[in-house]
């Protein structure tokens, strides 16, 4: 089976490119649902949570989100130690996940697939990539935040550029090309390269 990841800077639509390789009947693994999961379920990444943010870290049993936000929005280390803590567990749950598909290929969607290393777990990355100025108006929209919210963001990601030059597709999602042929023409070849992988 391939392992596929699909990544792009926030606001770029990976989650809608995502969704049209599940109407094809391809599993997506989502590692941002995952690590929501795992940050309240795994008792030892809870553990881990609490030691580092303080009892505030939980709620009633339930991750603090808004907490935990404020903290790593104003506080570059404490990101980056969270993210020491969760992609390494998401990286194993998404590889227990992949092991279980009987498909020919599996996609796992994650923002920061190069960032956190999970590109040496994958055969091959597809990027989604938009226009900053698109990308900027999507998240202030969704989200319902400011703009200097969202180049915060941005500036926590590798550039735009740097991403899509690592990956080997790239889907281009701008509003002005569309999306479902790229992803039909891309789900044929995939097809092929799975074909061509599980008979060696």
């Amino acid at each position: 089976m391939l392992r596929v990841g699909i990544t792009g800077g926030i606001g770029s639509g990976k989650s809608i490119v995502a969704r049209v390789f599940e109407n094809l009947g391809i599993p997506v693994y989502n590692a941002d649902t995952a690590a929501k999961r795992l940050m309240e379920d795994d008792p030892e990444l809870r553990a881990s949570i609490s030691f580092l943010f303080g009892e505030d870290a939980y709620l009633n049993g339930k991750l603090n989100r808004s907490y935990i936000s404020s903290v790593v929005f104003k506080d570059q280390q404490k990101l980056e130690a969270l993210n020491a803590l969760v992609h390494p567990v998401t990286i194993r749950d998404g590889e227990t996940w992949m092991k279980k598909q009987e498909s020919p290929y599996a996609i796992k969607e994650a923002a920061l697939i190069f960032e956190s290393g999970t590109q040496s777990h994958l055969d091959l990355v597809i990027g989604v990539s938009a226009p900053r100025h698109i990308r900027i108006q999507r998240v202030i929209q969704r989200d319902n935040v400011t703009r200097e919210d969202v180049l915060k963001r941005m500036n926590n990601q590798i550039s735009e550029t740097i991403k899509m030059r690592l990956c080997d597709h790239v889907i281009i999602n701008d509003d002005a090309q569309l999306v479902i042929p790229q992803v039909l023409l891309l789900h044929e070849e995939l097809l092929k390269k799975a074909a061509h992988k599980s008979s060696f």
